[in-house]
This record gives structure tokens, sequence and C-alpha cells, in this order.
């Protein structure tokens, strides 16, 4: 089963010493022109790894783009504040650029999940999903074949339960917050890089199963949505690619690795 649920054709990503180079002369170039605001601990990404994650690279690359936009346009506003219309990798920004999106409650989340329950795949052949086809047809997808390798194609048959969360953060414009990803692992990834990991059951929190009850990240086979904390070491949610349908569960905790927090309004 936990074949079914992870991405597992992985080829990590050979230009990250491209990307060092790129971000070396954006700082330089910050520098130069505006002393300030040269080389944030922000923008020191962690490439001496060879472990690099896709959030490290999502993150840099949207960090340099940011710094080159400052300095072609000679308008230093602060590294910390938000580009007007602009757009995370992982998520999307408000038109107005005045917030990254409106305000979403756990609840509007784990409505939206609910209403999808009962979609199953059609074509036979683990795909012909709506969570697929959207997100085939991202500009994510494409960075995500960049860094895991096989086509877009590939997942309008692929493993879709990170899919189905992401395709609830974007429906809602909310994705910022839910993240985009069609693996579970970088899905993890992400929340912990943004400081939105933990280990307590909250309604609206993404979670994030080991069939073997391994604690690491990497042990990770599948994710869902909390929708309520039985209280009783067991929790109710709703899951993309269970039985090949959007279903509702009762799990153990005891298979759980960690939960993602979006931050919701209220």
């Amino acid at each position: 089963m936990s074949g079914k649920h992870r991405i597992t054709t992985l080829a990590m990503p050979r230009f990250a010493g491209t990307l060092a180079a790129g971000l070396a002369l954006a700082a330089g170039l910050a520098a130069a022109t505006h002393p300030a605001e040269a080389t944030p601990a922000a923008f020191e990404p962690r490439l001496a790894s060879a472990a690099i994650t896709s959030g490290d690279i999502v993150s840099a690359m949207s960090r340099a783009d940011a710094l080159g936009s400052k300095i072609a346009s000679s308008s230093f506003k602060s590294i910390t504040e938000p580009e007007a219309g602009a757009q995370s990798a992982a998520g999307t920004g408000s038109s107005d650029g005045t917030s990254p999106h409106a305000p979403v409650t756990a609840a509007e989340v784990i409505a939206l999940a609910k209403k999808q329950v009962g979609i199953s795949e059609t074509d036979g052949y683990g795909g012909g999903t709506k969570y697929q086809r959207w997100y085939a047809g991202t500009e994510r997808a494409r960075e995500t074949v960049a860094r895991d390798g096989g086509s877009v194609d590939a997942y309008l048959n692929a493993a879709w339960c990170s899919m189905f969360i992401s395709w609830l953060g974007h429906k809602l414009d909310f994705g910022d917050q839910m993240g985009s990803d069609a693996w579970t692992i970088a899905h993890a990834e992400w929340f912990k890089e943004q400081g939105r990991w933990g280990h307590k059951p909250k309604p609206g929190a993404v979670v994030f199963f080991s069939w073997s009850g391994g604690g690491g990240i990497y042990d990770i086979d599948h994710v869902g949505l909390v929708i309520k904390n039985l209280g009783d070491g067991r929790i109710k949610t709703v899951e993309g690619n269970t039985n090949d349908a959007v279903t509702k569960q009762v799990r153990s905790t005891g298979m759980v690795v960690g939960y993602g927090y979006p931050d919701y309004a209220g």
C-alpha cells in the first residue's frame, strides 16, 4: 500500500551550483547598491548539504527572484515585505497585492474536503480525478518534475493524496498555507521549513502518515486532513487516494508522523 502513496522516481536536481552562483551574484549586487539589505540570513541557502530539499530550492529561487526585481527597479522595500501581486511557488497571492489571501478558517477547508467525499478515479489506471488534472496543469507541476524527474503527464495517473490537499488550498486561494506538491515527503518538509510542523492533532491540520509506524519524514506514505480529534488516540480525517477515492477515515495517531498547521483565521 505504501507504494500507492509516494512518488518514487526521484532525481534530485543537479543545478545547485548554478543556483548558488545566481544567489551570490544577487547578493553582491544588493551589497553594491543598498548595503543595508545585503546578504540577509534568509538568503543563505543550505547548498553545502547533498540532501538539498525541494523547499530549499523553491524558497531560495523565489527570494532570489524577489531580490533581482528590487535591484532592477531600484525600489528597495524591506526584504521581508511581500511584493505586490507576488505568487509563491507553494501558493497564490492576491491580485491587488494587499494580502496573500482573504481570511480562511479551518471549518471552511474541512467543509470543502467533505464535499469531495465519494469522488473516485475513473480511468482504471490510478487516475481520472480532477485533482490530478488540475495539478498537471500548474506551473508547480513543472517545478516538481524538474526536482523529481519523470514528466508532467505522469501526474495524471500518479498517487494523488498530496495533490488533493494542494487542490483544497488552491480552491480557497490558500495555497501559501496548505502547500502545493505531489510528493508527500516534500509536502511535509515544506511545512517544517515554514515552522508550522508539530505533533498535536487539530481540526484542519494536514496529517502525514506512516503505515509502518515510523516517525521520520522519509517514513511518510500518505497525507490527509484532520476533521476531528477524537481524544482517544484516534482522529477523523478526509483523505484523497484512499481506496482510489476521497473518503472519510478514522485513524490511529500511532501511524502519524506529524502535522502541518496552516495559519487559519480565527
